[in-house]
């Protein structure tokens, strides 16, 4: 497939009465702009690419065209290409600079510069839309994944990986205590993220059938707090709330939450542990060809005999 690079421009885009703004778009594509510079890829979206690309492959179908949402510099893009399991691949982030590198990695990829909540592809493209670490940070989750479901064909897959509410909980509490001690208040430093519950809500919300969330809990062992900032720096995940403030942090509270964050929360070898919860997301667009539920009573056998129980009718007290 030859390579094209296509702008979806977003500035003149109003935000009408709609959800809250929590995340500066902006702010995140300058973000990833700056992680572009990060020789490799950081090893987070690597771990995370690799087991997308595992339930890949537990799904016993090829998918002809795949578009690859918040691609970075392709990672994930380049292992579903190389797992066999798909033909032709739409790469699509809000970095043209991340891109830059996805092009020059996956040389067989299309590359279009597109905020996730504003999908330029009409309905019924995708036979598959695989997403890594970027849907969580989109201020209209529900509306992103309403956007997915119209541009996948019938029967078609999404299967993404998201962070979860238990993500950097370490550096929440730790700055939290720094500007209470230091500032007698405090501002938003972490984001909010989904939990697995409303993982699953939401799918099924945006109209997916057979909807699946599971997670993982990866624990990091860092050698210091400065070296998880860096980290995530590097993989453009700082903070682009709305309401942080907007003035800079002051060295003192700084200081007091590295402090903070080595007291509450080291792990062994003098080190320190962050915590990151990815949820998995699998769910299908609806097609006749799906296994449905069973109607109500249309079952042949009745529970009671399959348990070898007496069953009582409603309303009866059960016999001694």
């Amino acid at each position: 497939m030859a390579l094209a690079l296509v702008a979806c421009d977003i500035s003149g885009v109003t935000q009408g009465a709609g959800p809250p703004l929590v995340f500066d778009r902006f702010t995140i594509r300058r973000r990833r702009d700056r992680s572009a510079a990060t020789v490799e890829t950081p090893f987070l979206f690597a771990e995370v690419a690799a087991r997308l690309t595992d339930r890949l492959a537990d799904v016993a179908r090829r998918f002809e065209l795949a578009l690859d949402l918040g691609a970075r510099d392709g990672a994930l893009a380049e292992a579903a290409l190389t797992s066999g399991r798909v033909g032709h691949l739409v790469a699509a982030d809000l970095s043209d600079r991340l891109l830059a590198r996805c092009a020059g990695r996956c040389v067989a990829t299309n590359c279009v510069v597109a905020d996730e909540e504003f999908l330029p592809f009409g309905a019924g493209t995708f036979d598959l839309v695989l997403s890594a670490l970027s849907l969580h940070s989109t201020n209209d989750l529900p509306g992103a994944l309403l956007q997915i479901n119209r541009a996948l064909k019938p029967d078609g897959l999404l299967l993404a990986a998201m962070f979860g509410s238990e993500t950097l909980t370490e550096l929440r509490h730790a700055f939290l205590a720094a500007e209470v001690a230091i500032e007698g208040g405090a501002s938003p430093r972490v984001a909010p993220f989904a939990s697995m519950a409303d993982a699953g809500a939401l799918l099924q919300r945006a109209g997916f059938a057979l909807p699946v969330v599971d997670n993982d809990i990866i624990t990091v062992n860092y050698e210091t707090p400065w070296k998880l900032l860096a980290d995530l720096r590097a993989m453009g995940e700082t903070n682009a709330l709305v309401a942080r403030r907007r003035v800079p942090l002051r060295r003192t509270t700084l200081t007091r939450m590295v402090e903070a964050y080595s007291d509450l929360f080291s792990a062994p070898g003098g080190r320190i542990r962050a915590t990151f919860e990815v949820i998995y997301l699998s769910g299908w667009r609806p097609h006749p060809s799906q296994q449905q539920p069973l109607k109500p009573g249309s079952t042949a056998e009745r529970l009671a005999e399959a348990l070898g129980s007496i069953e009582q009718p409603a309303g009866d007290k059960a016999r001694p």
